[in-house]
């Protein structure tokens, strides 16, 4: 009897085991359904998040508006050049067209480029709206008095190469018996503001350990104008825009410039930030009216010359190698369409500056280097 009263407990005990186990094993898959149903959930978030994000960041890598000038330059078919219509000699009007030496090297760019000098787009800029223009990528070509200096290719853009070597000078009225800037002590003195003239203006004034009071205008004309009427004693610029500004008074001989030059001016054309191919374009032309007027090639002989057996005229006008026109995206005839256009530099310098033009400036530093000048240009080839 005892022993199938064990016999019995022993089966209940058993089975009391299998009962607990079955629930237990119940709990156990209920528990992992619920995490197995957690990872279903973020497959539909994150599809919605991802390609929102995607297209949001993607501008920023772009460059924007200072790559490809060279591509905007073609589709729209002109040239956009910052530049003046109020200095003679480097930008002014004759009529309604803009001639001048700074120009003219607008007018370059444009033959090479677009195969026509006068497909250009002038805007004229004020001397504080130059440095804007270029960070701005306003302008693809910045040709307006510029001076080049450490800050403002920092700051402002690419400055090419130096197509004009001038310094800072002051002119005076005869009449003020004023003949050097020892005697400066106390004066008023015009200038624009925005300029290196400026801040020379109050270095030399500063390191001389005299005072002065400048009367400021952000309009070159403005300036002149409020000296040629008496309202300060001295006037102070580059000496080639004295020259050229004295030339229009209605007295000149009434005005002297004086002989210190308290200043390094090199005029540079420069270009936008951000396009190192523009950059090379804008410089190879500047580079080809150079090397032009050392090789005799003039804007009356240059298809003559396209027969040249001189290597270096040949690579120049593009009739033998590719030295980088394929590279930058010329025709092998835009550095000869350019001479044609407007002529070498000293063609253009003494269009504009020369002995027939409206003002005549000395070649002076102007020179090519192997006249005893600075004006050299690397090889092209």
């Amino acid at each position: 009897m005892s022993r199938k009263i064990f016999t019995l407990l022993a089966v209940l005990t058993l089975f009391a085991v299998v009962i607990v186990a079955c629930g237990d094993s119940n709990g156990d898959t209920e528990t992992e359904a619920a995490v197995d149903t957690e990872p279903e959930t973020e497959p539909e978030t994150e599809p919605e998040t991802e390609p929102e994000t995607e297209p949001e960041t993607e501008p920023e890598v772009v460059t924007g508006s200072h790559a490809d000038i060279l591509g905007r330059v073609l589709e729209r078919g002109t040239l956009i050049c910052g530049g003046r219509t109020d200095l003679a000699g480097f930008g002014s009007l004759d009529g309604e067209r803009n001639v001048g030496f700074d120009i003219d090297l607008c007018r370059a760019v444009a033959a090479a480029v677009l195969g026509d000098a006068d497909a250009i787009e002038i805007v004229p800029l004020t001397a504080a709206d130059r440095g804007p223009s270029l960070q701005t990528a306003e302008v693809d070509l910045l040709s307006r008095n510029v001076t080049w200096t450490a800050s403002r290719d920092v700051q402002w853009g690419n400055f090419t190469i130096v197509m004009f070597y001038d310094g800072q000078g002051f002119m005076v009225t005869k009449a003020s018996g004023i003949t050097s800037t020892d005697q400066f002590d106390g004066a008023t003195v015009c200038v624009t503001s925005g300029t290196t003239t400026e801040q020379n203006l109050a270095d030399f004034f500063r390191q001389n350990g005299m005072t002065f009071e400048a009367v400021v205008f952000e309009e070159t004309a403005a300036v002149y104008s409020a000296y040629e009427e008496g309202r300060c004693d001295i006037t102070t610029s580059d000496r080639s825009q004295l020259e050229s500004v004295r030339n229009g008074f209605a007295s000149p001989d009434d005005h002297i410039i004086l002989d210190d030059i308290i200043s390094k001016e090199p005029l540079t054309p420069a270009v936008p930030h951000g396009d190192d191919a523009w950059f090379d374009i804008v410089k190879v032309v500047m580079f080809a009216l150079i090397n032009a007027e050392e090789l005799g090639v003039t804007q009356a002989n240059v298809e003559e010359m396209l027969a040249s057996d001189n290597i270096n005229i040949r690579r120049l006008l593009g009739v033998e190698g590719d030295w980088g026109f394929t590279d930058l995206g010329l025709d092998s005839d835009a550095l000869a369409n350019a001479i044609a256009a407007v002529g070498n530099y000293g063609e253009i310098y003494d269009r504009n500056l020369g002995p027939n033009a409206v003002i005549t400036l000395p070649r002076g530093l102007n020179e090519l280097w192997s006249n005893g000048g600075l004006i050299y240009a690397p090889p092209v080839k």
